[in-house]
């Protein structure tokens, strides 16, 4: 049995070197404004960085072009492919026909991911995408286990398949959805989505005989996430998930902090290798407790394992997790004291968690002390008020550099 690849986004260099140290084999990241996630996009420096480190140490990245490009776009869209090409990219997400074209001229070497933005959903696609250059398809996550290992069956062995199993859904199909665009002026499909559906509306019903007489309809003071949807999580489905073949399982959110991609990567990451060590007896709720500790909507496995599935709408309209915080991140270890940047307030009295990579038990303490980074002068807190805000600690275990703890609230 073939361990597959566990893919992470990487919104800059240094959270693709978060996702590393925690267990990802592969990152995915953007190339200026050619992606779906303009606002989370490496520059040409962190791309530079980001490939170098990532191959220094045995493993791969991905650039994403999987906008629908118009023509005024295609000569930023040869500049990136040609800097792709040089920087010797492990493989160029792409959705558009014209964009793969352009990659198949200028870098005919690298592999071609045809990106979930192309609503693979069937191997009749699969295959005319293997036949015009694809190495790799990503499929919709519209797909349930069923149609994905039907695909599988029916595809060339020299095709590659990959699909999401953590992270934010669209309420549209694939993503492709005009809604920002109408109501904020921000194409997504052009990657500058402002997550229209992410936002309360109020919304009223109007009596057709009585004009004027507006009925509320909400489910909460702050109006109704009518649009809002949960996240995708297969933590349960991984056995299965390895059993079917896949080649790359994807985790969502080039826009999350490192904290997020540490916890769920290192998750992810726990759960895979248990499952190619012993398929039969893996145990998913240790890790969906883990999950629980970083999600801010509740979790769905959306069509994975039932087509009329209705259980994936978020009507709380949560983007925060009520009980744990992105607290700090290693600097340097000392076993006096050691140095954290400070994400979020701490207080003498504060318990944290430091997430181990390649272990899902967390090391829990609590803060006895604290020192001023820059004055050595005892404190009983220290807020994240500038960038770079640094606290000494003692911390209960050796530690590596960019390790990260979290904060219970």
């Amino acid at each position: 049995m073939d361990k597959p690849e566990l893919l992470a986004p990487a919104g800059s260099y240094e959270k693709a070197k978060i996702a590393f140290k925690y267990g990802a084999d592969a990152v995915y990241c953007g190339t200026g404004a050619l992606s779906l996630r303009s606002r989370a996009q490496v520059n040409n420096d962190d791309l530079v960085n980001t490939i170098k480190y990532a191959h220094n140490i045995g493993k791969k990245v991905y650039a994403a072009i999987n906008i629908y490009a118009e023509d005024s776009m295609y000569e930023e869209i040869k500049n990136q492919v040609s800097i792709l090409n040089k920087l010797a990219v492990d493989g160029i997400i792409a959705s558009d026909g014209g964009v793969i074209e352009v990659i198949k001229t200028i870098a005919p070497d690298i592999p071609i991911h045809i990106s979930t933005q192309a609503n693979t959903l069937s191997s009749n696609s699969a295959n005319f995408w293997y036949k015009n250059g694809a190495k790799r398809v990503i499929l919709s996550r519209e797909m349930n286990k069923n149609d994905i290992k039907y695909l599988i069956d029916n595809i060339p062995q020299g095709l590659e398949t990959e699909i999401f199993v953590h992270g934010a859904l669209c309420w549209a199909y694939s993503g492709r959805c005009y809604l920002s665009d109408f109501l904020s002026s921000r194409n997504a499909n052009a990657g500058d989505c402002s997550q229209s559906c992410r936002w309360a509306y109020n919304m009223y019903l109007e009596e057709k005989q009585n004009p004027g007489n507006l009925m509320s309809v909400e489910t909460d003071n702050n109006g109704t996430y009518i649009l809002s949807s949960k996240d995708l999580c297969l933590i349960k489905q991984i056995p299965e998930i390895i059993e079917m073949g896949i080649d790359s399982l994807k985790i969502e959110g080039r826009l999350k902090t490192e904290y997020y991609l540490a916890s769920v990567v290192n998750c992810y990451r726990t759960a895979i290798d248990e499952c190619i060590r012993d398929l039969k007896n893996y145990d998913y709720k240790k890790y969906l407790k883990e999950l629980d500790k970083t999600k801010t909507r509740g979790l769905t496995t959306f069509y994975f394992e039932d087509k009329n599935n209705k259980d994936f709408q978020e009507y709380e309209g949560k983007q925060y997790n009520p009980n744990y915080q992105y607290g700090a991140q290693v600097i340097s270890y000392n076993e006096d004291k050691s140095i954290l940047a400070v994400k979020n307030r701490l207080e003498v009295g504060d318990k944290l968690e430091i997430i181990i990579p390649n272990k899902i038990d967390v090391e829990e303490f609590t803060i006895n002390k604290l020192w001023d980074e820059e004055t050595g002068k005892e404190i009983d807190h220290v807020n994240p008020g500038k960038e770079g805000q640094k606290v000494l600690i003692h911390l209960p275990i050796k530690c590596e550099e960019d390790w990260i703890i979290r904060k219970k609230i």
